[in-house]
């Protein structure tokens, strides 16, 4: 079946294409040639949030790709889809073993990208180069915090609400969406992104896509969400990684206070680094794209 070609843009930078994996018709923006860059976005969120990126690294020698995660429109995915991390890092392997030939790549997330990334790291870590990863630490590590910081806690308030039954998605729709925007709001609070967040709250108002990207939170908590059929594959999510991993934070993010503590989740060969983007908020790549991109260019291509 063809994608849908609800949320779609007409853009200069990039081409739509398509690619079945593990049976979701996943749509991905594909833009220049060279090493592969594969970038993965967040909530709420999708593709087009990294054009700034597709853009300059494109124009830098590399073949940059910027999937519509699993649940995002355009992308296609099948009735009684599951959405737990093992499905996603699943699908990044898939994806990267068809349109990469097995080789190796450069993996950059935000947010949920960026979870996803860490998973991806942690199970399939020979597929990936090197890896740098924003806004979100860990989720080992945001789950010690969350054990003992009571700031935090109200920070990842929207967790707690996400894994109520049917309320989260009525207080979205109903609203309009508004939710989404107080979403954006509170995480970037310095930086007026209104084109792109209303092209998001359209895209979410669509078709099924505030369930499926919901079942993302439900399915980090409650185990009924999760395929058991990929138990091996989630088993292996939070094992130590060893690629080389750079993770990058706004200055104005509270989570930057969790990186310095989680390196004994990298071996030795992860060089594990992270750095701050000043003034920028959760979604620095949008906030400050000239010093994310810079930051991105320095890890991959250091010489």
């Amino acid at each position: 079946m063809p994608p849908s070609p609800t949320g779609l843009q007409t853009i200069d930078y990039a081409e739509h294409k398509t690619l079945n994996i593990n049976g979701t018709d996943y749509v991905y923006l594909e833009a220049g040639s060279g090493e592969t860059l594969l970038l993965l976005h967040g909530y709420p969120d999708n593709a087009y949030s990294w054009e700034a990126q597709i853009r300059h690294f494109s124009q830098q020698g590399y073949r940059v790709i910027a999937p519509f995660l699993r649940g995002y429109a355009p992308t296609q995915k099948p009735a009684n889809s599951y959405f737990d991390r093992a499905t996603l890092a699943n699908d990044i392997a898939s994806l990267i073993d068809q349109l990469n030939d097995g080789q190796p790549v450069l993996l950059v997330g935000q947010d949920w990208g960026a979870a996803v990334s860490y998973g991806v790291l942690g199970a399939f870590g020979e597929k990936v180069r090197k890896a740098m990863l924003l806004a979100v630490p860990h989720p080992v590590e945001i789950n010690r915090t969350l054990k003992r910081s009571p700031k935090h806690v109200i920070r990842s308030f929207h967790w707690f609400l996400f894994q109520l039954p049917w309320l989260p998605e009525i207080l979205i729709r109903a609203s309009g969406g508004r939710f989404l925007r107080f979403l954006w709001r509170i995480w970037s609070p310095n930086f007026n992104d209104h084109a792109h967040v209303e092209h998001i709250v359209q895209t979410q108002l669509q078709g099924t896509v505030i369930e499926d990207t919901l079942a993302y939170y439900r399915a980090a908590v409650q185990s009924a969400y999760r395929d058991p059929k990929l138990s091996d594959i989630f088993a292996r999510l939070n094992n130590p990684i060893s690629t080389p991993t750079k993770v990058l934070c706004g200055s104005c993010d509270m989570r930057k206070e969790m990186l310095p503590r989680q390196g004994d989740l990298f071996l030795p060969s992860a060089n594990y680094q992270f750095a701050l983007i000043d003034s920028a908020g959760h979604f620095l790549h949008r906030e400050k794209p000239e010093a994310v991109n810079q930051a991105m260019s320095a890890w991959f291509n250091p010489h």
